[in-house]
């Protein structure tokens, strides 16, 4: 079941989020990788910064996490997690397609790493598509708060509304 998370829920929302990210351990930069990839502290700052976790749980446990980001004009699709045993089973998917129903402006965007090739196919699996270079950074310079040398390693994808 899909419940909307909160503060109390941290130490959950970070053992997914930590656990799952190590599978960008070798894969996004060396000098972008950290232990824990996510600490609590940088989760209170997305939190405080309008960050809207949900979470799927089953028999009580966290074991997958998406967030929902309303800044200026766009909605962000933010920190998609999934435990690793509990992958490629739909959750992912449930998560989007829950917070893709809460979108609240016209156009919905998410970002990851450009060498997740794999978020990348969920992504547009999922009605999204990769915007254009000169786009992407302009994008995350404006509704993001990442470094530059984030920007220069991230993609941005669109979700393509229908007319």
């Amino acid at each position: 079941m899909i419940y909307k998370l909160t503060s109390a829920d941290a130490p959950s929302i970070l053992n997914v989020v930590n656990s799952a990210s190590n599978v960008y351990k070798g894969k996004i930069p060396s000098d972008m990788w950290k232990e824990p990839y996510m600490p609590l502290e940088e989760l209170k700052i997305e939190i405080e910064s309008g960050v809207q976790f949900f979470g799927f749980k089953e028999n009580g446990v966290l074991i997958a996490v998406m967030g929902i980001q309303y800044v200026q004009d766009v909605t962000l699709i933010r920190h998609a997690y999934v435990l690793p045993n509990q992958q490629r089973i739909g959750l992912g998917q449930k998560l989007l397609e829950h917070l893709l129903g809460l979108a609240v402006t016209r156009h919905v965007y998410v970002g990851t790493w450009e060498a997740a090739g794999w978020a990348v196919k969920f992504y547009e699996k999922n009605g999204f598509q990769l915007v254009p270079e000169a786009e992407k950074s302009r994008l995350l310079r404006r509704y993001w708060k990442i470094s530059e040398r984030q920007v220069e390693t991230s993609v941005v994808l669109k979700l393509k509304r229908q007319p």
